[in-house]
């Protein structure tokens, strides 16, 4: 999977890719990682946004730098998968990056800024809306960063082992390690018995909570 992310601020994902999960998968060449900066395919790199037509506050960026930045990621290939972040698209789901790391092997996430991008963007390209959740961030770099990691996680070899993809296993919100038992400000606190006793359909039983 080759992720084209479509931002002004390239460098917010730095620390993110450059550790963990992500960065081994990078390493691996499981998946890849490309920035297209809009203001590369600007007249004037320093202004890449304007007023809005109607009125109202801020700033809204150009249309015409981020169809040439999804045109340069997308290139001669037909199957790709184009995202547009916004509040009010569809909300974002496990199934929906099942979907789209079963389906397609590049996907352009458009990460919009400021007031947002002039919508004749997807009067050009076939994109699809996507929110990853009910409430407005300053940018699309955050919201660009999960979808990278959840889709990723779906991807084979990223996790090493399939069964650590928790939407895969019987789970529970609980988790314990060593010591059995801990004290603190004078209280014990201790594991439940149930995940001592191996006796796995019991345990089973208590992680999914019947």
């Amino acid at each position: 999977m080759t992720f084209h992310i479509i931002t002004l601020f390239p460098q917010t994902f730095d620390s993110y890719l450059n550790e963990s999960i992500i960065a081994r998968a990078i390493k691996n060449k499981i998946i890849k990682v490309k920035f297209y900066n809009p203001r590369d395919f600007a007249k004037n790199k320093r202004q890449v946004d304007d007023k809005p037509y109607g009125g109202g506050p801020g700033m809204v960026i150009k249309a015409e730098p981020v169809i040439k930045a999804i045109a340069k990621a997308k290139g001669i290939k037909n199957k790709v998968k184009i995202i547009f972040l916004a509040p009010n698209g569809k909300k974002f789901e496990t199934n929906y990056a099942k979907e789209v790391s079963k389906n397609y092997k590049d996907t352009i996430i458009i990460s919009g800024h400021y007031e947002g991008i002039d919508e004749r963007v997807k009067k050009v390209f076939k994109t699809e809306d996507i929110s990853i959740g009910d409430y407005v961030l300053t940018g699309g770099e955050l919201p660009a960063m999960i979808l990278i990691d959840s889709i990723s996680r779906q991807i084979k070899g990223v996790l090493g082992d399939i069964e650590s993809l928790e939407e895969n296993r019987v789970s529970s919100s609980e988790v314990y390690t060593r010591p059995e038992s801990f004290k603190y400000k004078n209280k014990n606190y201790k594991v439940p018995k149930v995940l001592l006793s191996g006796h796995h359909e019991k345990i089973e039983k208590w992680r999914s909570g019947r």
